[in-house]
């Protein structure tokens, strides 16, 4: 199979012809990002750098990968209707009880409950995929993955406006408290995924990947009925920063690639057990090669050390400006430290000892533990400056 990194990848792209649907798709992001800063003019100079980097960046990533703009338009239209509502009637809670797509479709909340309903049934159906070879059932699950990811961003969207109509001093981009972050994680590994899935024809790997989604969707409806975490809260003043719009958005396309990269490397181990029991095994015959899988695995988590890294070095920026100073050894910066070099050293022995396989993908589950204490563990069972998100 022929190897191709992901600078072959950003060239490849760069050589495409330029089309109406990339202008189109240029006068979008622009219009919109407009409409945010005269919507939104409050906003700092850091906070104008940070929307004009966003559209920057996402009409590079449109380009790149042109289903994106599709599932942010389509997101885009969605919450342009839910604002629309919102601005008609009001009120927020009057709105809620009376407008009927606002109450059943596009309000926070609903859309999230979309996006939890979706997810979970394409978990199930990419199995049901796997076991059939349906081509029919793969597309299936795929547009549910699709309709889940673009219902959640809508519902982030939503929640980001709905925070500014209780009270303006509730007003925050949510990507604060668990309940948000956990919404941003399945966002994020599911739009990744499906990058993976289009480029190098791993569907039968959707099923692996969805269970680690459809776990985050268990938390995030436990936390909703259990805590009520879904009502919103004001920020606690630590949080009150630009920092956190660009911060957390990279830590957790880190924790995304990190989790795609663990449930391909226990589908790698499966699919590798299977072959050894019966070389002609009928379920390695639906799965990638173990080449692909192993590259793809080597791929996300190389994806994923780059964000967690620059997250890293902007969380240090943060601490220094919040407390005075870039690092403390709170256990948040000690276990991220912990993941960072875990990462590391997967990454260094398979680039200067060439390991691939077997022990790689259990070295990729093993991290995928770690991650998830310092992610949620740390919070549960350790305090420090970072107890914002506490069960």
């Amino acid at each position: 199979m022929q190897k191709e990194t992901y600078l072959d990848e950003f060239k490849s792209a760069e050589k495409k012809a330029f089309t109406l649907r990339d202008a189109a798709w240029i006068a979008f992001v622009i219009l919109s990002t407009l409409y945010a800063w005269t919507q939104y003019g409050h906003m700092d100079g850091y906070e104008i750098a940070i929307l004009i980097g966003t559209a920057i960046s996402l009409i590079w990533l449109g380009r790149f990968w042109p289903s994106m703009q599709t599932v942010t338009v389509v997101s885009g239209l969605m919450t342009a209707l839910a604002l629309w509502t919102y601005h008609n009637h009001g009120n927020a809670i009057t709105a809620n009880e009376t407008a009927f797509f606002l109450r059943f479709l596009v309000s926070s909340q609903s859309a999230i409950m979309w996006m939890n309903t979706l997810f979970v049934l394409a978990t199930v159906t990419y199995f049901i995929a796997l076991y059939n070879k349906s081509d029919f059932t793969y597309k299936t699950a795929a547009f549910m993955v699709w309709a889940a990811s673009t219902f959640g961003l809508v519902g982030m969207f939503v929640r980001w406006r709905e925070s500014y109509l209780i009270n303006t001093d509730y007003g925050h981009i949510p990507v604060s408290s668990l309940y948000e972050v956990f919404i941003l994680f399945v966002v994020m590994t599911a739009l990744m995924y499906l990058y993976y899935e289009q480029r190098y024809k791993t569907r039968a790997l959707g099923g692996f990947v969805m269970l680690v989604i459809s776990a985050a969707v268990g938390f995030i409806l436990w936390y909703t009925f259990d805590k009520e975490a879904h009502v919103i809260q004001p920020l606690v003043p630590a949080l009150q920063s630009y920092w956190m719009k660009i911060h957390v958005p990279a830590n957790f396309v880190g924790y995304g690639a990190f989790s795609i990269a663990a449930m391909i490397g226990i589908a790698y181990l499966i699919t590798e057990k299977s072959l050894k029991k019966n070389p002609e095994s009928s379920f390695a015959a639906r799965m990638p090669s173990l080449e692909l899988m192993d590259d793809v695995m080597y791929k996300t988590i190389s994806l994923g050390f780059a964000f967690f890294t620059i997250a890293t070095v902007l969380g240090a920026m943060w601490a220094a400006e919040a407390w005075g100073g870039y690092w403390s050894w709170d256990p948040k910066e000690t276990w991220a430290l912990i993941v960072w070099l875990n990462y590391a050293a997967w990454l260094h022995i398979r680039m200067s000892k060439g390991w691939r396989g077997a022990a790689m993908s259990w070295w990729a589950f093993i991290g995928l533990l770690i991650t998830t204490f310092a992610f949620l563990g740390v919070n549960m069972f350790l305090s420090g400056l970072h107890s914002y998100g506490e069960l």
